[in-house]
């Protein structure tokens, strides 16, 4: 499932009355689309209660990886150790040396370090398929 960031509440309160009619009145199918219908007309026009929606429905429908942010790319680690040392860098940050994923983490009194962590398109590079059945 996708997130579409203006869903258009009109358009799904038709799809559903669409939908309802595949369905005997009194049937669970039924019964589940009039109360989803009935909920989305009661925030359709508050704007407030819309936009939480939006967000809930947000947060329940993108998957975790599309939320994680690349702070900055490099070309080379000696790139990366030349930016730690400039004093920008941040704990947490994450960033892209030569393709792959690390992560700043505050060593305390010993400094910035990078620490290796796979981005989440490397994790797909390398994870397996499906097992054949046999």
């Amino acid at each position: 499932m996708t997130y579409t960031k203006d869903f258009d509440a009109d358009a799904i309160l038709r799809t559903m009355e669409a939908l309802s009619r595949h369905h005997a009145r009194g049937t669970s199918e039924d019964e589940a689309l009039r109360v989803c219908s009935a909920a989305l007309l009661l925030i359709r026009d508050d704007p407030k209660k819309l936009a939480e929606l939006r967000e809930f429905f947000r947060k329940i429908t993108t998957p975790a990886t599309e939320g994680i942010q690349v702070a900055h790319t490099f070309a080379s680690r000696e790139e990366a150790d030349a930016w730690l040392l400039s004093g920008t860098a941040k704990d947490g940050q994450l960033v892209r040396v030569a393709g792959q994923g690390f992560t700043v983490v505050d060593h305390g009194l010993k400094g910035l370090k990078l620490v290796r962590i796979p981005l989440p398109e490397e994790l797909l590079l390398t994870s397996p398929g499906p097992k054949p059945r046999t």
